[in-house]
């Protein structure tokens, strides 16, 4: 995978969970409600249609009543190995007005788990940076943490 440093984060680790159960983690919203938001933070409500065109979106909730909506568009789905979507665009491929970030999830098998990588691709060096001081690296690392606690159950 073609990784640009001016332009991408990635966090890539291996995890003790099979890439299915990765794979389902993402991609089915009774999983994805319980480890997509770095607690405090919640998932109140989450969409996922598993089709190039599709809805993927969350609305995640904060402890002090806040509320992000993430609509984006389902790009690619190659079940267990790999699962793309943006907030460039909405459902059907419309276009939406602020492009934040697309993110490219792979899962490779690996000594009976998986090893996971997750780049988020910006448009622009700003972006990347925004997205980074957001707290990407913390924030995606906690939310792998929460997704492995999870399906580890399962």
């Amino acid at each position: 995978m073609n990784v640009d440093p001016q332009l991408d984060l990635v966090l890539e680790r291996s995890v003790p969970v099979p890439p299915e159960k990765v794979f389902q983690a993402w991609t089915k919203p009774h999983h994805l409600k319980h480890w997509f938001a770095p607690k405090p933070w919640t998932v109140a409500e989450c969409e996922v249609e598993l089709q190039p065109g599709g809805i993927f979106r969350t609305v995640m909730a904060g402890p002090n009543g806040e509320r992000y909506d993430m609509p984006g568009c389902v790009l690619e789905v190659v079940e267990n190995r790999r699962f793309v979507f943006t907030d460039a665009l909405g459902p059907g491929f419309r276009p939406t007005t602020e492009p934040f970030f697309t993110a490219i999830i792979l899962f490779e098998p690996k000594d009976g788990g998986t090893l996971y990588t997750a780049i988020a691709r910006h448009g622009t060096p700003a972006g990347r940076a925004k997205h980074e001081q957001m707290g990407f690296a913390e924030g995606w690392s906690t939310s792998l943490d929460q997704l492995v606690d999870h399906m580890s159950m399962r």
